[in-house]
């Protein structure tokens, strides 16, 4: 071999060690080359006409088959109808209360005090026939009466326009109570858990203890009647928290609850605070209904018209209803109905 043929073949060599270094590369194999230019670092390369080997590309989808499978998709999860926790809150009636609607632009008195309650109730009721309810917690006080005492005064003394009697208040209240409870016992067993509350300290808990006394031999109806400023009740994975509103600020509520509900709280996955007192919906400074860090804190609607008072003051428009909730056993709060009159 002449010195030319020598450098001819190293060339060809380079050329060919160059060309497999590209190939390796791009991903494509050395004997799928057609012909190539070559200059420096730049390459173009013409593969030959690919032929389909039909039998070979039968064999490899085969085996992908055999030996592949995707995973199971996880199924959602399924929020069944069973197992639910119905929640009914008639808060704040104020039997006793009077509202003249030449003044106020409403009327309001002992009767339609008990009408929109029971209407309230029938209609929650109605709302959730979608669910299959296990067990009913009936929230009852909350200034259930108007005033505490005979001279028409609250517990603090604060004295209010009134249509009627105290005993007569009372009685009404104790009557509207039992019919209540035998109307919701028919759909499930009842828990009437009381809540103190500031119009009617005194004779709200005493009303109580009536309902209790009255049911003292029913298995399935419990009355929570002592004197504790906050109540707490466990359904399955929800923590309910009960208070009037107008004692520990709505801040200190979850901490609160954590402390005094510790084994509760830890083994509870939803957490809820159901308030009174104001009447309404309302965000500003201390009595906002949110979401904390652990809890949701939320203060009810009331049924009861505006006195003259509230009128004088301009707290007025405000929607008037009673409330329910609808708790799963398992997923918390799955429904909420607003009965507004």
């Amino acid at each position: 071999m002449n010195y030319e043929q020598k450098k001819l073949h190293e060339k060809i060599s380079d050329q060919h060690k160059a060309l497999q270094k590209e190939c390796e590369e791009i991903g494509i194999p050395l004997d799928s080359v057609n012909h190539y230019w070559h200059k420096g670092k730049n390459f173009s390369i013409h593969s030959k006409n690919n032929t389909f080997d039909k039998d070979a590309f039968l064999s490899d989808l085969d085996n992908v088959l055999k030996n592949y499978s995707p995973p199971t998709p996880t199924k959602p999860k399924q929020r069944t109808k069973g197992s639910n926790l119905l929640v009914i809150n008639p808060a704040d009636i104020h039997i006793g209360k009077y509202s003249c609607e030449i003044e106020t632009g409403e009327k309001y008195d002992t009767s339609i005090a008990k009408a929109r309650v029971m209407e309230g109730i029938q209609g929650i009721v109605e709302l959730a026939k979608g669910f299959e309810i296990e067990r009913i917690m009936f929230a009852i006080g909350n200034d259930v009466l108007h005033v505490d005492n005979v001279y028409n005064t609250t517990t603090a003394g604060t004295r209010q326009d009134v249509i009627g009697k105290w005993h007569e208040h009372f009685t009404i209240a104790l009557e509207l109570y039992i019919w209540a409870v035998d109307y919701l016992r028919k759909i499930a067993p009842v828990d009437a858990i009381h809540s103190m509350s500031n119009h009617d300290y005194q004779s709200g808990f005493h009303l109580a203890h009536c309902l209790k006394t009255y049911y003292r031999n029913d298995k399935n109806i419990n009355v929570e009647a002592t004197p504790k400023h906050r109540k707490y009740y466990r359904y399955g994975n929800s923590l309910i928290g009960l208070s009037h509103g107008d004692g520990a600020k709505t801040m200190d509520l979850p901490l609160l609850m954590a402390n005094e509900a510790k084994q509760h709280w830890a083994e509870t996955r939803h957490r809820y605070w159901y308030l009174h007192h104001v009447h309404h919906k309302v965000k500003y400074k201390w009595l906002d209904g949110k979401d904390y860090h652990g809890c949701s804190v939320e203060f009810m609607r009331s049924p009861s018209a505006d006195d003259s008072w509230h009128n004088r003051k301009g707290y007025t428009q405000t929607p008037k209803g009673v409330e329910g909730f609808v708790h799963h056993h398992t997923h918390g709060q799955v429904a909420r109905f607003n009965y507004l009159f």
